[in-house]
């Protein structure tokens, strides 16, 4: 009895040697078995395959929302450009916008269409119906891809932010 008091009493003192006296006084070997491990490293690997697909989604979605919120920002400068000058701006230049860049580090991009005098409507951004999505300018970020084509039904064209009905719409061009 006084051999169980002694141990049930003595101060635990941590160790960096795994090795510890059990209550008959032998010394047993603690750590982890190797089957331990091997289950810790496949929750590990089954939680990154979960967190990290949904971790691109949600900074898609972040880089989307950054590029329409640029996008409003440019279309209000040249509004006010055009109150001012009674004139679109021929570039982004004129409105002190042409060094902004989306975040996949593109240039936006931008055409003047009302009073520019263009033959044609090819170089237009067209909705599926291929009908010119603007009839003032064309405002829009190359998306994350970094390519684009006229139509928004183009498959390098669907993850371009657009500006389109003359700034009624500003988000991803396949939600248009």
């Amino acid at each position: 009895m006084q051999e169980a008091n002694r141990y049930k009493h003595a101060p635990y003192l941590p160790t960096a040697d795994p090795r510890r006296r059990g209550r008959d006084g032998i010394l047993t070997q603690h750590g982890f078995q190797l089957i331990e491990l091997l289950i810790a490293m496949a929750v590990v690997s089954l939680l990154a395959m979960v967190a990290i697909p949904s971790y691109g989604r949600y900074r898609d979605k972040v880089d989307n929302a950054t590029a329409a919120a640029d996008i409003t920002s440019i279309t209000q400068a040249i509004e006010r450009y055009y109150t001012e000058n009674n004139r679109y701006p021929d570039d982004l230049n004129e409105v002190n916008m042409a060094t902004l860049q989306d975040p996949w580090k593109h240039s936006y991009q931008y055409l003047r269409i009302n009073g520019a005098g263009l033959k044609g409507k090819a170089a237009l951004r067209k909705d599926k119906n291929l009908v010119p999505i603007n009839t003032d300018y064309d405002l829009y970020s190359d998306g994350k891809d970094g390519g684009t084509q006229p139509p928004l039904t183009a498959k390098v064209s669907k993850d371009d932010i657009v500006r389109a009905n003359n700034g009624k719409y500003i988000g991803l061009a396949s939600d248009y």
